[in-house]
């Protein structure tokens, strides 16, 4: 940029003043470069996502618009008409509720899938121990009647599959795990009780001539509360025992790392990422905050079980440290007694007989 020198006659020093309207110009030089630069640059990126998106609707379209006819039914009865054309026709991915949707019902089948086995582990704990210490009948009574009311809510409301469907794997096997618990504690005849008492619930719940759908609303609200309640009987039983007992890592949460937990810590923070997924899919998919307010206060108590799971992970019960106890005196007494004790018998003698 060219100068005019300014010479003062009072002043012994040159200042550099440029000229007005040169600056200007060439300010504006600078703001047109970086302006054309930044478009040069947004065409550049916009042509290339163009190409790459190209490119994969190109190899991907001959094979999604020519899948066999069950697997097309599936897809449209999951994704709906519209998305399906726009995720699997089109390979249109700036779709953000149709990719919204997607990552929904792929959660919520995979909370399906997983709920089928999602309590296999504590069964099998409880049937080779034959024990059901640890275990809160009382927590599995509260849950399975919980589980109970919103199976009958969602279907009767119509919701989707994908929202619900571990609701019913999982009321199966908290009635398997009750009736195990009662068994082992004694108490066979309570558990046909049990059984039978519930079988006369779902009917009832079910049924749209017994039951009116404004009371089973109530009911869905009052089962919110009972979830949580189900959740306060384990972690006071927890507590008291100052350990998990027989409580399976698996029925709380998912795995944390298999290496640092064996068997049971390959399943340690289940339920608490099922019950997070719970709340994007009910967001997403069910207008419903009585179904929403029960995942956050699950989500919630699902995090103090899994704490609790860490924190007293290995440790020995109250019942197993009174055990110990009694051992140690037993064994002490009985060292002592072999230590002392005298061979019974004469001693041989040297003395003749005459």
């Amino acid at each position: 940029m060219r100068c005019r020198l300014h010479r003062p006659t009072s002043s012994e020093h040159q200042i550099c003043h440029p000229q007005p309207r040169q600056a200007f110009q060439f300010r504006v030089s600078i703001i047109q470069h970086h302006h054309v630069a930044s478009l040069r640059c947004r065409i550049a990126s916009s042509c290339h996502h163009t190409l790459i998106m190209d490119s994969l609707r190109s190899a991907l379209q001959p094979v999604t618009q020519n899948l066999p006819a069950p697997i097309r039914d599936l897809g449209i009865s999951i994704l709906g008409d519209e998305c399906y054309k726009t995720l699997l026709l089109d390979i249109n991915l700036e779709s953000t509720d149709c990719i919204k949707l997607a990552i929904s019902k792929g959660l919520g089948i995979g909370i399906i899938a997983a709920s089928s086995i999602v309590k296999v582990p504590q069964i099998l704990k409880l049937i080779n121990s034959k024990s059901a210490s640890g275990i809160s009948f009382l927590s599995y009574l509260l849950e399975t009647s919980a589980y109970l009311i919103s199976l009958a809510y969602n279907v009767r409301q119509g919701f989707p599959f994908s929202t619900y469907g571990e609701t019913g794997l999982i009321l199966v096997q908290n009635v398997v795990i009750a009736v195990l618990v009662l068994n082992y504690s004694g108490k066979a005849t309570a558990a046909a009780v049990f059984v039978a008492g519930l079988a006369a619930s779902a009917v009832t719940l079910f049924s749209n001539n017994i039951l009116d759908m404004k009371t089973l609303s109530y009911l869905q609200a009052g089962a919110g509360v009972l979830g949580v309640a189900s959740k306060l009987p384990q972690i006071l039983a927890v507590w008291q025992e100052g350990g998990t007992g027989q409580l399976s890592a698996f029925a709380v949460s998912f795995p944390k790392t298999c290496q640092s937990y064996g068997t049971d810590g390959l399943q340690v923070f289940n339920y608490l990422a099922g019950s997070l997924s719970r709340i994007f899919t009910t967001l997403q998919e069910v207008d419903d905050k009585l179904i929403l307010y029960g995942f956050i206060a699950g989500f919630a108590l699902n995090a103090i079980l899994a704490i609790q799971m860490v924190y007293y992970w290995n440790a020995p019960t109250e019942k197993a440290k009174g055990k110990q106890k009694e051992k140690i005196p037993i064994t002490a007494a009985a060292s002592s007694g072999t230590a002392t004790a005298t061979p019974k018998g004469k001693n041989p003698t040297t003395r003749r007989r005459g």
